[in-house]
């Protein structure tokens, strides 16, 4: 058998060939014949670092928060005949249909998906406003708006059942501001699942991470410094008392409800929930327990009628002529309200006699299939459309500013757009959300992100003050100046985080938030149940033992963390005054400065539970690989599978090749050095 080429020396040795291959050039290849005469093509292997072409690498890093250019990929308008013009004109005005079409499952997914959550944990969250011994505390108060807005995802459910204990007298305004706050932040979480949706891609996934984050960074950085400060002035408590007592507003007309109108069509026909349950429940009713937030009856007819009861005495009387004696008993007149059923409502789980809580899983899952598929192919559309001379158009329209001196002019234009489709929409999440994927293809840059979700925190604000102002009588005042607390406080926060440039904080902690998920996606999970779940919770658990309890574990806490942000600051700005061995972080074991070894525990979980997938998956899983979708790959069978068959497509054929002709004389065919219909042993590299 023909020895293989020897590669230890590396060296020019035209005595060295691979016979039977063909090539190309012609400057090193020699013809020979072997011991039968045979004519032999003989190519001379050259080593890799004799003749490899050194290609010098750019020193500038690409920035990866730079819009990526949409290229128009198709054949140009100009080059294409009268029917492919009219045959594209049709296939845009189909896709606009269509994107239009998936929009509107996607805002129904949302809506479906808020209802899946009210049914789960709706009870739950009414609870966590019937304990009013800890209300009084303005941190717990805070955790308890996050944990019921992320239950229920509706900042607009959570603050109207603020709004009818405050009316109940169940709450004052005083300590119902830290609750609004806590709402505020629990309505982020939406855009920022919606941005999970896209961690396919890292690039994209950074930026729709960094521009659903911005906004949990603004409400986050808001209430760290306006909740100390309304706890030591009161003054969002005296500037909406102020307000309310200045103007004498008087019961309008309810907030236009321009979205519902065209959602309620789908979403009543799937659920439709009591939402007075809930209420009831905050407000220690304990016949509400026991009722089911499933709405049955869509129209009831309510009566009262005068029926004559028995009193102990006249002094029991609400007017003295409405009573008299018939010698043994007082009689009275009173009036009794019976309700009465007429039409059930339509949608499917009106007759279901299931409980919520599987109701609600039912509906979280579909919801979320529902909210995953429109989002992709939401992505691919806009993909496909934003291309080419539009992309650009319309980059330039929403990413550009006002020519000097009127530049800072567009962020707040900015806002009063962000405002404006919030208040059409009736919901800064579905705003938000709408426009996470917009960020993630690179058609808006975050810094124009930011004032469209500040506008949409003001324009939330709007629709409820319009709804207050809708509210009966004995409500207006609560109501209203409970959506006037919500909207100064986002004031307040766009005034301390927006009109100077040096402090839009927000932006660069949402980026910083945003290299590490692209890097490491596990994290962003990761932050969303520490922020959004834990932290709330160990919160609300240390309140209940007391507020000694929450300031001794808390104050350590918070002291380590200041001292781990300044030294930060001190060795990025100016690690010379600090000792040599605290200008960085090695003095600590890595798993305390670095993602890195946890990164590596959780891939060997992952790995792990890919191996222990049960057989039953494993089976389908190749059924489905093989046969449906050979370029789909949904769990380790899959890769182990791909991986035989990758290996015994990677072979080489000189040493076969060469001792066939050696053995027989005759040269076969000439055949490609990497052809995958022969198995070859040896190993080359």
């Amino acid at each position: 058998m023909a020895p293989w080429p020897e590669l230890e020396n590396a060296q020019h040795n035209p005595n060295k060939y691979i016979e039977g291959a063909t090539t190309t050039a012609k400057d090193d290849k020699e013809t020979d014949k072997n011991d039968t005469g045979t004519s032999v093509t003989k190519i001379e292997l050259l080593p890799s670092q004799s003749t490899m072409a050194l290609i010098e690498e750019s020193t500038e890093e690409e920035d990866p928060w730079d819009l990526p250019e949409l290229k128009h990929k198709g054949i140009k308008w100009s080059e294409r005949n009268t029917k492919e013009k009219i045959l594209c004109i049709f296939q845009g005005i189909g896709k606009f249909i269509l994107l239009l079409g998936f929009l509107y499952l996607f805002v129904c997914s949302l809506d479906v998906l808020s209802s899946a959550f009210q049914l789960v944990g709706g009870k739950i969250a009414g609870q966590f406003f019937s304990n009013n011994s800890i209300m009084s505390n303005p941190v717990a108060g805070l955790v308890i708006g996050v944990l019921v807005t992320v239950m229920v995802q509706s900042s607009s459910t959570s603050t109207s059942i603020i709004v009818s204990m405050v009316a109940s007298s169940l709450l004052t305004v005083r300590t119902a501001i830290p609750i609004v706050m806590g709402a505020n932040i629990g309505t982020s979480i939406t855009n920022t699942l919606v941005a999970l949706m896209q961690a396919g891609d890292r690039n994209v996934f950074r930026r729709a991470f960094a521009g659903a984050t911005v906004h949990d960074f603004f409400n986050w950085l808001s209430v760290l410094v306006l909740l100390p400060l309304e706890a030591a002035t009161h003054y969002l408590e005296i500037l909406t008392n102020l307000v309310v007592e200045s103007f004498h507003f008087q019961n309008g007309e309810n907030a236009p409800a321009l979205l519902k109108v065209i959602t309620d069509p789908l979403t009543k026909l799937i659920i439709q929930l009591d939402s007075k349950v809930i209420n009831q429940v905050a407000m220690n009713d304990a016949a509400a327990q026991n009722k089911s937030l499933i709405k049955i009856w869509c129209k009831t007819l309510t009566n009262v009628t005068e029926v004559n009861v028995t009193i102990p005495s006249t002094e029991n009387c609400t007017s003295p002529s409405l009573c008299w004696t018939d010698g043994l008993h007082t009689w009275t007149i009173k009036n009794v309200t019976h309700q009465e059923n007429i039409a059930k409502c339509q949608h499917i789980f009106v007759n279901s006699n299931l409980l919520d809580l599987f109701v609600g899983i039912i509906l979280l899952v579909i919801s979320l299939l529902v909210l995953c598929g429109c989002l992709v192919v939401i992505v691919k559309l806009l993909g496909s459309v934003l291309e080419g001379q539009v992309a650009v158009i319309i980059k330039k329209t929403i990413n550009t500013d006002f020519p000097f001196p009127f530049a800072w002019l567009a962020g707040y234009l900015a806002i009063c757009v962000g405002a404006g489709m919030t208040f059409i929409v009736q919901s800064s999440s579905v705003f938000t959300s709408t426009l996470t994927p917009l960020i993630g293809i690179g058609v808006i840059t975050i810094e124009r992100a930011y004032p469209l979700t500040l506008g949409a925190n003001i324009g939330t604000t709007t629709t409820a003050i319009l709804a207050a102002l809708a509210s009966p009588g004995n409500t207006l005042k609560s109501s209203l100046q409970i959506a006037l607390c919500h909207f100064f406080f986002n004031i307040s926060g766009i005034l301390l985080w927006y009109p100077i440039p040096f402090t839009r904080l927000p932006i660069r902690l949402a980026k910083g938030l945003g290299n590490i998920s692209a890097k490491y996606r596990w994290f962003a999970i990761f932050y969303l149940i520490v922020f959004f779940l834990l932290i709330p919770l160990m919160v609300f658990g240390l309140s209940l033992a007391g507020w000694p309890v929450l300031v001794g574990v808390g104050t350590p806490i918070i002291l380590m963390l200041l001292l781990v942000v300044f030294l930060k600051l001190l060795q990025s700005r100016c690690p010379h005054v600090l000792p040599k061995k605290l200008q960085n972080w090695n003095f600590l074991p890595l798993w305390m400065h670095s993602l890195k070894p946890w990164d590596q525990v959780i891939s060997l979980y992952h790995s792990y539970c890919r191996r222990r997938c049960c057989c039953c998956c494993r089976v389908c899983c190749r059924i489905c690989c093989v046969l449906c979708c050979p370029k789909c790959r949904c769990c380790k069978c899959c890769d182990n599978l791909e991986d035989v068959q990758a290996v015994q497509d990677i072979q080489i054929k000189a040493p076969e090749t060469s001792n066939n002709i050696a053995q027989n004389g005759t040269p076969k065919a000439p055949v490609d050095v990497l052809d995958t219909n022969t198995v070859s042993n040896n190993t080359a590299f």
